[in-house]
């Protein structure tokens, strides 16, 4: 029987789902006017809209080139965070002694220290051993700062694996990189997809280790492109919201893509 209780509940819910909607409306509906439009009535919708906003960020943003400047460091960067981490995190899952729990806790203490504090200090670091204004170099930069939080989340997850399976595979001859990769990272499949998913979407609308580290303009990002909207003296608000919308899209696109595996994996990680 539907309560009283459980419809003010959905009720809430919808109203707070619409709050959190309304910055988006801003920025899609905007993103159609003319500059004009957008400081004379922002909130309403468009009296005219301008998909030419869109057709002038693309070329204005060389959109192609920095959507696979942006495609390959996500994914090159998510691969390599992926691969480090969850080794790392079986190791010290398996090795019991207190040098490993040691190594666990400073991953998790990296995750309070403030990215501000270390900006300098990395700079220089990168400037001497050659990772600066180089994709390669970004995304090892994003392993070190994915680690702690990756880490985290699969160690907690690997607990969950009863060691029987692994000493079953040892027995039938198995390698120990065979019995991870091949008994025990098939089995991190749902912690894996939550994992890339959140990497994803910080390292996709990173601006401030791109803005560091990328000097040369073919190897803009999309939000350092989109940046490029707003200089000193001028705010080209037009077409930066259009660029913005741009961004957006192929982070919609991954979560309708990716909401099947969610799914499967939230439920896996329940039922186990």
């Amino acid at each position: 029987m539907y309560s009283w209780n459980l419809g003010v509940i959905e009720l809430v819910a919808i109203l707070l789902g619409l709050l959190y909607l309304v910055p988006f409306y801003y920025v899609v509906a905007n993103s159609f006017k003319s500059m004009a439009e957008i400081f004379t009535n922002t909130s309403a919708l468009p009296n005219e809209w301008l998909t030419s906003n869109y057709t002038e960020a693309w070329e204005a943003m060389n959109y192609g080139r920095v959507f696979l400047n942006s495609l390959l460091i996500t994914v090159g960067a998510n691969a390599i965070i992926v691969i480090f981490t969850s080794m790392a995190a079986w190791k010290l899952v398996r090795t019991k002694h207190w040098i490993s729990t040691m190594i666990f806790f400073l991953f998790v203490a990296a995750m309070v220290i403030p990215f501000q504090s270390i900006m300098i200090p990395l700079v220089k670091v990168s400037s001497i051993l050659g990772l600066l204004n180089s994709h390669w170099g970004l995304m090892v930069m994003y392993l070190g700062f994915g680690s702690g939080i990756s880490v985290f989340l699969y160690h907690g997850f690997m607990k969950s694996i009863p060691e029987e399976i692994e000493e079953a595979a040892i027995i039938d001859g198995c390698s120990t990189w065979g019995v991870f990769w091949r008994i025990v990272f098939p089995l991190l499949k749902p912690i894996t997809v939550t994992i890339v998913i959140l990497n994803s979407l910080w390292i996709w609308n990173d601006f401030l280790l791109p803005s560091l580290v990328l000097r040369d303009v073919e190897l803009r990002t999309i939000p350092l492109a989109t940046f490029y909207f707003f200089g000193q003296y001028t705010k080209q608000w037009d077409l930066a919201l259009a660029g913005l919308v741009l961004g957006i899209v192929p982070l919609l696109v991954f979560f309708f893509g990716m909401q099947k595996h969610i799914i499967k994996g939230i439920t896996s990680g329940s039922i186990k």
